[in-house]
């Protein structure tokens, strides 16, 4: 039997583990997993608490049903009849900017009528098929894109708050090649936005009329998805669904090389044995535990960057908050020169998130562009949020339920030269067999992409395990 040790009990270590079970059982392969977790719970970021009536989330809160991999993974567990698709109002997504809500347009119609654009702004954004494609391979990060593009006004109101929902990052360091590789892509493709949008529009009627394909009710972006007690459902069930253990509370510090594994050292001097070790935590997390073993790598996957976050959430009764808040929620773009990076109605996209006749709102501040947010103590927290929901939505009620999560780390910033620094990281660890990384550091932050980069760890494997029988 060969034993495969999963580093961290997050949604990659578990969707891992998972996968490797279940492609093991397939394969023949007599296989035994363990996952070891240095927190007394499962989850990593992803916790759903439940707290007088209010249920928040202390990470994400969901995923975008336009991409197949978290489908498949609930429907492999049986737990696909229990998820929960956001209303149809939170499609409605708003900007803050210049003292007004904006709704975000959805269409050409609804931009040209909107006024979160300006007409000098929406011109510029006109000339974009006008602008030749880039030839140059060097890195680009996304402001120098927005402005190439699309304009200052663009990337100010439109691109830049849209990264900070994300990402936390700011779009003067990130890279567009590493955060929206499909945007990237359709430029060298198509020669540039306006002109993609088109062909593939048409591309797209034509398959419809053929039969080869059906129109999308979720739309380019898909629809959030979620649990009725929220997204920690997932990775508790797929914890449930592990044939192997999952050790808590007892993190690793040390990985050493052996002739035929890896010996792990845990923080209560336990050793533990790998045939085959993945790495699911944080890249500054596994540096630490690389770095006697293999310094270079460790040295590359510290210099990953990670973003500040507080989430705050705030609950009120309805009949206190005028604002209607038939919607998603919104962001704010930095030159508002407000503390918060924006707030979602938790409530109004998810039913079960307050108690009857209450609401739920839920902020966000810090990211890559206030990293000293994270430092603030909960009264200067909790009044500069208020401040803004004063500002932007008009209320003044004093919250009845407040909660506070801060995560020191919390976001993976793809950064410019972040492809090569993930590529350098790979050749320096090319010679350690049987040793792989996996995770929300390099190949994607969201839900949807863990779950894939989780498969095809999986996939390397047995794989693996295959060439050594």
């Amino acid at each position: 039997m060969s034993r495969v040790v999963i580093i961290g009990a997050g949604i990659s270590g578990l969707a891992t583990a998972y996968a490797v079970e279940q492609l093991a059982a397939q394969a023949g392969l007599d296989v035994d997993t363990l996952v070891v977790e240095k927190q007394e719970r499962t989850g990593g970021k992803i916790w759903s608490r439940r707290e007088e009536g209010y249920l928040c989330e202390w990470g994400p809160n969901g995923f975008l049903d336009n991409k197949p991999m978290t489908l498949e993974l609930c429907e492999s567990l049986g737990i696909s009849e229990q998820l929960m698709r956001s209303d149809d109002n939170a499609r409605k997504r708003f900007i803050y900017s210049e003292t007004v809500l904006h709704r975000l347009p959805e269409n050409g119609p609804s931009f040209l009528k909107s006024n979160l654009i300006s007409w000098p702004g929406k011109l510029r954004l006109a000339c974009e098929p006008l602008i030749p494609k880039r030839t140059d391979p060097s890195d680009e990060t996304l402001a120098e894109f927005g402005r190439r593009r699309l304009g200052n006004e663009a990337l100010n109101k439109l691109i830049a708050p849209m990264v900070s929902g994300i990402f936390a990052g700011d779009p003067e360091t990130m890279s567009l090649k590493s955060c929206f590789k499909r945007i990237y892509e359709l430029e060298q493709e198509y020669g540039g936005l306006i002109k993609a949008m088109i062909k593939l529009a048409k591309k797209k009627k034509q398959e419809i009329k053929e039969g080869k394909a059906v129109a999308s009710a979720a739309g380019p972006g898909g629809i959030l998805t979620s649990f009725q007690e929220g997204i920690q459902q997932l990775t508790d069930g797929v914890g449930e669904g592990l044939k192997g253990d999952v050790k808590l509370g007892n993190g690793v510090v040390e990985v050493e090389s052996k002739k035929d594994g890896y010996l792990l050292t845990l923080e209560n001097g336990e050793k533990i044995e790998a045939e085959i070790l993945v790495s699911a935590v944080p890249a500054y997390a596994v540096a630490k535990m690389l770095d006697r073993m293999n310094g270079k790598a460790a040295g590359l996957l510290q210099d990953i960057p990670y973003a500040t976050m507080n989430v705050i959430c705030f609950g009120y009764e309805r009949e206190r908050i005028s604002h209607d808040l038939n919607g998603f929620g919104y962001l704010i773009p930095k030159a508002e020169g407000r503390s918060t990076l924006g707030t979602l109605w938790d409530s109004s996209i998810f039913p079960n998130r307050a108690p009857e006749g209450h609401v739920l709102l839920r902020s966000m501040m810090g990211g890559a562009t206030n990293m000293g947010a994270i430092d603030f103590s909960d009264e200067e927290v909790i009044k500069k949020t208020k401040d803004d929901l004063w500002q932007i939505m008009g209320i003044s009620a004093k919250p009845e339920f407040v909660r506070i999560f801060r995560h020191p780390n919390a976001i993976p910033q793809y950064t410019r030269g972040h492809a090569a620094r993930v590529e350098a990281i790979e050749s320096a660890l090319q010679n350690e067999s049987g040793l792989f990384l996996t995770g929300n550091a390099f190949a994607g932050v969201g839900l949807n992409d863990c779950v894939n980069a989780s498969n095809l760890t999986a996939q390397k494997v047995i794989t693996e395990l295959q060439n050594r029988t």
